[in-house]
């Protein structure tokens, strides 16, 4: 038979969120979009060669991010783009 144990409140804060979404809808989607810009840029042969293969890098760097919700960039600078929570 399992045995029930209460959390233990002493490691609530022991390891905090690190990647607690900061990013709101409005900014995921223009990133997907132009991760898609990006995409298509490349496989139409628009763009080629080093740069081609820099914005396809960015490209899925972005599609990642808005598909997470979270931008490492952000974080170290506080930024935010999440609607305010209601209290």
């Amino acid at each position: 038979m399992p045995v029930h144990r209460e959390p233990d409140s002493r490691f609530d804060n022991q390891y905090p969120a690190i990647m607690k979404p900061n990013m709101g809808s409005a900014d995921r989607l223009i990133r997907a979009l132009v991760a898609i810009v990006f995409a298509v840029l490349y496989f139409t042969g628009t763009v080629s060669g080093t740069l081609g293969i820099v914005l396809l890098a960015l490209g899925a760097v972005f599609l990642l991010t808005s598909a997470i919700g979270f931008c490492p960039l952000y974080a170290p600078f506080g930024i935010s783009t999440c609607p305010a929570k209601k209290a």
